[in-house]
C-alpha cells in the first residue's frame, strides 16, 4: 500500500489532491494548521479511500520541528512513505507589499514555511523514502517563481528557492523522483487574499487542477519542473 504525506491539506489544492490520491488507493498522512477545517477535509478524504487504505490526520504548523517529526512518525505507522507533497505555504503579508517596504519578519516567515520547512520535512522523511520502490517528492511552486509580478517579490522569491532545492535534490538523490509543479492560478482563499475585493471567479477550482497532479504522481515522468496545465496528457504507468 503506497503512503503519501500531504501538507496544507485542509483546503485548496492540498485538499483536492488528497482526495484524488485516496481514490487511487493511497494511504495518507494529512496536515494543516486549522483543526476544524482539516477534520472537514479529512472527512471527504475518508469517504474516498479505497482498497483498504488508511488515513492519519495531524494538526499543526509545518514550520514547527516537533510537528514535522509527528508527521513522519505517522507515515511510518502506516507502513512507510512513498511520496511527500510539500503543498503548505504562506502568501506573506497582505495586501502584497513592494519589496522596498516589505516587512522583513514577514519575509523570514515566508521562507521558513515555503523553503525551510519543505526541506526539513524531506530530510526527516529521507530514511523512509529510501525504503520505497519509487520514492517521490512533489513540491508545489508558482509562476511567481519565474515571473516578476509587482508585489509578489517575497512569495515569488521563496518559490524560486524551492524550485532550486527541488532541482538540486533530484541530482543529489538520484533514486528520488522530485517534481516542482506550478499549479497556475486557482480560485483559492490564498489567491483571493492576494487580490482582496477582486472577482477571481474566472480562475479554475483546485478540483480541476488536482487530477493532473495525480496523473503526474501515477506516471513515469522524470524529475523536473512542470506546469499543471501541461499534465492532462501525462502518460500513466503501466
Amino acid at each position: 500500500m503506497a503512503v503519501a504525506l500531504v501538507t496544507g491539506a485542509s483546503r485548496g489544492l492540498g485538499r483536492a489532491l488528497a482526495r484524488g490520491l485516496a481514490e487511487q488507493g493511497w494511504s495518507l498522512v494529512l496536515e494543516a494548521r486549522g483543526a476544524e477545517i482539516l477534520e472537514d477535509a479529512a472527512g471527504e478524504t475518508r469517504a474516498a479511500l479505497t482498497g483498504g487504505a488508511q488515513l492519519s490526520v495531524i494538526t499543526g504548523d509545518v514550520a514547527d520541528a516537533g510537528h514535522r517529526r509527528l508527521l513522519v512518525a505517522a507515515a511510518e505507522a502506516l507502513g512507510g512513505l512513498d511520496l511527500v507533497v510539500n503543498n503548505a505555504s504562506t502568501l506573506g503579508p497582505t495586501p502584497l507589499p513592494d519589496l522596498v517596504t516589505y516587512p522583513l519578519d514577514g519575509l523570514r516567515r515566508a521562507f521558513e514555511v515555503n523553503v525551510v520547512a519543505p526541506l526539513a520535512l524531506v530530510q526527516l522523511a529521507a530514511p523512509l523514502l529510501r525504503r520505497s520502490a519509487r520514492p517521490a517528492v512533489l513540491n508545489v511552486t508558482s509562476d511567481a517563481a519565474v515571473e516578476p509580478y509587482p508585489g509578489w517579490g517575497g512569495y515569488g522569491s521563496s518559490k524560486a528557492a524551492l524550485d532550486q532545492l527541488s532541482a538540486v535534490l533530484a541530482v543529489e538523490e538520484p533514486t528520488f523522483v522530485v517534481w516542482a509543479v506550478d499549479p497556475g492560478d486557482m480560485r483559492t482563499q490564498m489567491h483571493q487574499d492576494a487580490f482582496p475585493g477582486e472577482d477571481i471567479s474566472d480562475r479554475p477550482l483546485p478540483d480541476a487542477v488536482a487530477p493532473g497532479l495525480v496523473r503526474l504522481i501515477e506516471s513515469d515522468l522524470p524529475s523536473g519542473r512542470y506546469r499543471a496545465a501541461d499534465l492532462a496528457a501525462a502518460p500513466a504507468r503501466p
